[in-house]
């Protein structure tokens, strides 16, 4: 579906944001991030229904949080996660045509005013940046948990 962002049909998974991958599931950026580092794991295949992921896409998905969980706790040295999948608008899916897990960094008082006041999130980087920084992380740790 051309119009989902989710459906990445470009070769250049720098340009997409993209920081790893493997057979049926992707790593990308989150171009609204709730906090410095926060991707999302998604099926290369456009699917809405948790249901319909098939056992090896649910497989590469999970493989892919597993490696985005060690290469935040060990790289960015994080305090904390949160990984998590909105099933549906009323559990808060922006997107509900196509499935993706959140895995967001925390920070000991990572919260601040901003957000809670003004409606607004403060991120220190730029999530280009971001992303050229985790892609070689991405290679280590998956050698490291996948074999």
């Amino acid at each position: 579906d051309n119009k989902c962002f989710l459906c990445v049909n470009t070769p250049n998974d720098e340009q997409a944001l993209v920081v790893g991958r493997n057979t049926t599931a992707f790593i990308i950026m989150n171009r609204f991030p709730y906090t410095n580092g926060h991707v999302m794991v998604v099926p290369v295949r456009h699917v809405g229904s948790f249901n319909d992921l098939t056992d090896e896409e649910t497989l590469d998905m999970m493989r892919l949080v597993k490696i985005m969980v060690a290469v935040l706790k060990k790289e960015f040295n994080v305090d904390g996660l949160n990984v998590g999948m909105n099933i549906g608008r009323a559990a808060g899916a922006g997107i509900d045509d196509h499935l993706h897990f959140h895995v967001v960094p925390r920070w000991g008082g990572d919260t601040n005013f901003a957000s809670v006041i003004g409606e607004v999130r403060v991120i220190p980087e730029d999530v280009l940046k971001t992303a050229r920084e985790l892609r070689p992380f991405f290679t280590k740790i998956q050698r490291e948990v996948c074999g």
